[in-house]
């Protein structure tokens, strides 16, 4: 059984619960979101398994988590990059957000999501218990391919491009000075 933490507004741990259980009742909770960059600048992006409980086959972000109890947001996301994606990478913590979205099958994402990016050329080696398929994509494509099929994407991701991608790229701008 995986545990997600529990947090107010602030980030503030509040309790745990099971990361189901969270979902089901739409609690707000810890999460990281993490975006790795090759040389080229293009995101790498990884389409979710289709035994996923919420947002199954859609495209997403490098890597997307939960923190454990105890554990931060920079060491989850280390640990759950190079389990999902096979890549070890120091990673930077670049924003945090807010958002809760209600999925057809009842589910309730309410999350508070720490946004990491990092850089790497290594090419990833799919965990298929959470991603089928991945590729890389510049930032410019990615907005388009958002705009002419948003259904293709998750929630969180369309609203880290949407509301952050400014962010995304002062932090590839800054890379590449």
């Amino acid at each position: 059984m995986e545990f997600v933490v529990l947090v107010d507004e602030k980030d503030t741990p509040i309790g745990e619960m099971e990361k189901l259980e969270a979902h089901q009742k739409g609690c707000l909770h810890r999460a990281i979101s993490v975006f790795i960059f090759n040389q080229k600048n293009e995101l790498l992006l990884q389409r979710r398994a289709m035994d996923k409980y919420h947002s199954a086959g859609l495209w997403t972000n490098t890597c997307c988590s939960h923190p454990r109890p105890e554990e931060s947001s920079y060491d989850a996301a280390i640990r759950r990059l190079k389990e999902e994606m096979g890549i070890h990478t120091p990673l930077e913590h670049v924003f945090s957000f807010q958002y809760k979205t209600d999925f057809e099958s009842g589910l309730i994402e309410h999350e508070l999501d720490h946004v990491f990016i990092g850089f790497s050329d290594e090419l990833p080696v799919l965990n298929p218990e959470e991603a089928m398929e991945y590729k890389y994509i510049d930032l410019t494509s990615l907005t388009n391919e958002i705009q002419s099929n948003p259904n293709d994407f998750t929630f969180w991701f369309k609203e880290i491009v949407d509301r952050y991608n400014h962010q995304l790229i002062k932090h590839l701008e800054n890379e590449s000075l």
